[in-house]
């Protein structure tokens, strides 16, 4: 006679039906990846052309591609939103490692400063719509609208598995990624030819690029009738140019969040495995820190923004005052990226004793943010080298560029001692995966249970070793007292690093971003490679560099949540 168990009553409910799995997954990636490249080199073309005088490639050409572009992923973004996501198990699993909440804080942060630099861009550009292009106009305002809908799209749909749809939702993805690097681009050579026709304007140089000002290029076609005379205009003009950091930010945020998208595009996942970070509450910021990096980092971060602004006051002088700016520069710079990098190797000092597990499960949030963080420091890598080979064998043996020798050659080793503690932190499991050394066969003093059940209720030991006697039972039960401590220890000091770090790469993000150049300042670079060559190598690594710190930035953040 068979018998059945009883079911229990606190039984978890089943699990979805798992979505069929995929024919050829890399055949829909690979037409997605193919329809990207060549979007995005039509898209480098024209903006790239656009930039010089001797190419006949208008502005109008660029913002007729990029407004076609940002139009066709928003059509895109609508029919997934009201069609592939409200598909019968269309999205049957979500990602619970994929757009972590600082993620898309700070897109909806960068995405109202980007609102924030229309605005200044469509006034600007109404300050004289008698010879403008009404395309001009057009541009910022579907940027407005594109910007709006897509930070929508990324803060509900971020962590989606979709399995409806799957080679229009990856070409669609792709698509909308091409948009935001094309974006990216566009405003990287705006700004690098902008940054090229100050230096030139102030050395009385003449230079073969022209300037992305929109001003300028209608008074060459139109014979001067434009003019930016009112100080409204000059307001506008100057105002979006400062915002264009963070219209850069936006566009690589939202980059990153739809490759992770793309890559969860047909993805079986077994459960919806929960999370390992959640977003920090301000309250408890810095309530398990020792605040010491807090505290230091704060420090460093308000002195950084004094030397930034008598930088930016005194560089533009007289040769003295210059001078004396980018030494107190590249003095700030040594502090810091030499305190950077100590602290770095003191967390993975630490790391050594941690008996944390490696996290080995399939992560692609993971995967992308290793690869951005290697990839994006190749850019300072280069300037650097740059800069140590012409201060090397270049004539010069002066202060300035004993200085500058010293921060190249300490942004190289800030760079890799940051990225290997970053990524082993990334890699590290949740503080709970850290075994205890309580003997598992050692009973618990002064517990009985009635019966089995109970062991469901009460756990087998303390979650936190304490003495149940006068004294402890042996040197297993002694030792078991102490782990607490020291772990709690560790966890500590590794958060006091994180943050600290990542104050420490918020003021160096804001100094190059904002306009501060003290490779064209200085003339070691220049006088020995020739202001054209050293301006592209500048102008093409520079960009990465910027985005290398605000992703360390929320590479830190992260590190703090899972220490």
């Amino acid at each position: 006679m068979s018998t059945e168990l009883p079911s229990d009553p606190k039984e978890s409910p089943p699990a979805p039906r798992p979505a069929p799995r995929e024919v050829w997954k890399k055949g829909g990636r690979l037409l997605s990846v193919l329809l990207a490249v060549n979007v995005l080199l039509l898209a480098c073309t024209l903006i790239s052309g656009g930039a010089f005088n001797k190419v006949a490639v208008y502005d109008t050409d660029v913002f007729a591609l990029l407004t076609t572009m940002l139009l066709l992923a928003m059509v895109w973004i609508l029919f997934y939103l009201l069609g592939t996501a409200r598909c019968p198990d269309g999205v049957p699993y979500r990602d619970a490692h994929a757009g972590p909440i600082w993620l898309r804080g700070g897109l909806v942060l960068f995405g109202i400063c980007t609102l924030v630099m229309d605005v200044f861009k469509t006034g600007y550009y109404s300050s004289f719509f008698e010879c403008q292009s009404a395309i001009k106009i057009l541009y910022p305002l579907t940027q407005a609208v594109f910007v709006i809908v897509q930070t929508y799209f990324l803060w509900v749909s971020a962590k989606d598995c979709v399995h409806t749809h799957l080679d229009l939702t990856r070409c669609g993805l792709m698509l909308t990624l091409t948009t935001n690097l094309a974006i990216w681009m566009a405003a990287v050579v705006d700004e690098s030819v902008h940054q090229s026709h100050s230096h030139s304007s102030s050395h009385s140089n003449t230079s073969h690029t022209r300037l992305a000002l929109d001003l300028e290029r209608a008074s060459s076609a139109v014979g001067g009738d434009c003019s930016c005379d009112t100080a409204v205009c000059q307001i506008f003009q100057q105002g979006y140019f400062y915002l264009y950091p963070f219209n850069i930010e936006y566009s690589l945020f939202a980059s990153t969040m739809l490759y992770v998208m793309w890559k969860n595009v047909g993805r079986l996942l077994a459960s919806s495995t929960p999370s390992h970070s959640h977003a920090p509450s301000p309250v408890s910021l810095f309530r398990e820190t020792f605040f010491a990096g807090p505290v230091l980092g704060l420090m460093l971060f308000v002195v950084g923004l004094a030397v930034f602004i008598i930088y930016e006051v005194q560089v533009s002088g007289e040769q003295s005052r210059t001078q004396q700016a980018l030494v107190t520069y590249y003095s700030f710079n040594i502090v810091c990226l030499g305190l950077m990098t100590l602290v770095s190797l003191s967390g993975s000092v630490i790391y050594r004793f941690d008996r944390r597990a490696m996290d080995q499960h399939k992560n692609p949030t993971r995967t992308l943010d290793v690869a951005l963080l290697m990839g994006a420091a190749l850019g300072q890598y280069a300037i650097s080298y740059y800069s140590i080979v012409a201060v090397v064998a270049g004539t010069p043996r002066d202060l300035l560029a004993g200085l500058n020798l010293a921060h190249a050659l300490l942004m190289i080793a800030q760079h890799t001692f940051q990225n290997v503690f970053i990524i082993e932190s990334l890699h590290r499991g949740p503080p709970s995966a850290e075994p205890h050394d309580t003997p598992p066969k050692e009973p618990c003093h002064g517990l009985t249970f009635a019966n089995l059940d109970a062991l469901h209720t009460l756990p087998a030991c303390p979650p936190t070793p304490r003495l149940v006697g006068p004294s402890p039972a042996g040197p297993q039960e002694a030792a078991s007292i102490i782990v607490a401590p020291r772990s709690h220890w560790r966890r500590r000091c590794l958060k006091d690093i994180s943050l600290f770090l990542l104050l420490c790469n918020i003021i160096l993000w804001i100094m190059p971003a904002f306009g501060a150049r003290p490779h064209f300042s200085n003339t070691v670079e220049v006088d020995f490679y020739g202001y054209s060559l050293w301006a592209a190598i500048v102008n093409i690594c520079l960009p990465f560099g910027i985005f290398y710190r605000m992703h360390a930035v929320s590479s830190l953040l992260e590190v703090y949540v899972m220490s």
